[in-house]
């Protein structure tokens, strides 16, 4: 009986025990998104689906008609309503109650930017960025295949391939490297609250092996540039040619200057092929290959939809065959913007487009031109351009290819 009161007792100041030495309870997270405390709203996350609009959303949940035409009269010059893209996430956040009535949308046009649309008092339209931080990030590596797939083969962002493309667009033909070139780069990313990658920034630094033959690139800014932002190499020289070796962001030459060519288009017969054929899919952006004036911007016989530029008294370029013109007679147009899109209009067989090239009014091939070189850095400025670049330069030094191999 003593034993049966022993344990008795033993259970009965076990809780006690239990309640005294127990950690206070931590409190529940408050979840605050896009500047609201969701736990004060039914949340509904979605993505814009095909056949929605803005209007049919709000309808379903809640919002006259009436108003919706307010929230599109204060969206002008912020939000166009009626552009929602399929595929894009928006979030609802609705009225706890039994009308779950929308009080806020929020919108989410890229990952940083974001429109809210509240409600609440009045209707209150407004653009807003997510936090994001930039992070620098080194990278290096040796060509396997092309560019893309050698980026793939590291986990680098096939985005990080396309600006060095473009930054070497005027010094390398990135459709013929080699197996053994090699590559530094020194670049930011972009981060949403120090974790979700947001992209790539831009390229600070970069060096490129190709035939054995090493080119830097030094991301430099100032006003007092033509374009602000520019590259240039070591010795302070611009990396932009006056002409781009192609119209197309890659080029693939499908079809050289041939005077002699035969044409199946024409039969096989031996017909002078003044132009370069540049192949590419349907639809595929054609970039002018320097800055000029658009002088013809047409369709005609079998040049099919085209354009001519002229770049100065010496130089003039046509771009042939598109399936859509971009711009008209009269346009400046700047190196590497879109003029219009490959196609097969006009004499063709296949997609692509025809670039040629004109000298002092005679064609002459492009790839045998001794093409000028863009204006190197002025004198005055080059004290500050060295002083910026001298860190950077340490650094690609610093990455070492014997890691990799």
């Amino acid at each position: 009986m003593l034993a049966a009161l022993a344990i008795i007792s033993c259970a009965d100041d076990e809780p006690k025990k239990e309640i005294q030495d127990a950690a206070p309870r931590p409190k529940p997270q408050v979840q605050k998104e896009y500047g609201y405390t969701f736990d004060d709203y039914n949340v509904v996350r979605d993505t814009v689906k095909s056949g929605d609009s803005f209007g049919q959303i709000m309808f379903n949940n809640g919002i006259d008609y009436v108003t919706i035409q307010k929230i599109t009269e204060s969206s002008e010059g912020v939000f166009d309503t009626r552009k929602i893209d399929m595929g894009k996430p928006y979030v609802l956040l609705k009225a706890k109650d039994t009308t779950d009535k929308a009080k806020v949308f929020i919108y989410e046009q890229n990952k940083i930017d974001y429109v809210i649309v509240d409600l609440q008092d009045s209707i209150k339209v407004e653009n807003k960025k997510k936090p994001v931080t930039l992070v620098e990030k080194t990278a290096y590596g040796v060509i396997n295949d092309n560019l893309s797939s050698t980026f793939d083969e590291l986990g680098l962002s096939v985005t990080l391939s396309y600006k060095i493309a473009d930054i070497y667009a005027w010094t390398i033909d990135f459709f013929h490297l080699q197996a053994g070139d090699r590559f530094k780069v020194v670049y930011t990313e972009k981060f949403i609250n120090d974790t979700i990658p947001a992209g790539i920034d831009k390229i600070k630094a970069s060096w490129f092996e190709h035939k054995g033959k090493p080119v830097y690139a030094f991301r430099y800014r100032n006003d007092s540039l033509p374009n602000a932002i520019d590259f240039y190499d070591e010795e302070a020289n611009n990396l932009r040619r006056a002409f781009l070796k192609g119209p197309l962001k890659f080029n693939r030459v499908s079809s050289r200057y041939n005077l002699r060519r035969r044409i199946a288009y024409y039969g096989n017969k031996i017909r002078p092929h003044r132009g370069t054929d540049f192949a590419g899919a349907v639809g595929t952006p054609i970039m002018t290959t320097a800055n000029g004036t658009v002088i013809k911007s047409e369709y005609r016989g079998g040049n099919g939809n085209y354009v001519k530029i002229r770049h100065n008294s010496t130089y003039e370029t046509q771009y042939l065959h598109m399936s859509k013109r971009a711009v008209k007679v009269g346009d400046y147009v700047q190196q590497g913007d879109i003029i219009g899109y490959i196609g097969m209009t006009g004499n063709t067989s296949g997609p692509h487009v025809c670039y040629r090239f004109w000298k002092n009014g005679v064609q002459v091939d492009p790839f045998k031109q001794d093409l000028p070189l863009s204006q190197p850095l002025e004198d005055s400025l080059k004290p500050d351009y060295f002083k910026h670049i001298e860190p950077l330069k340490i650094q690609l030094d610093n990455l070492n290819f014997e890691e990799i191999l």
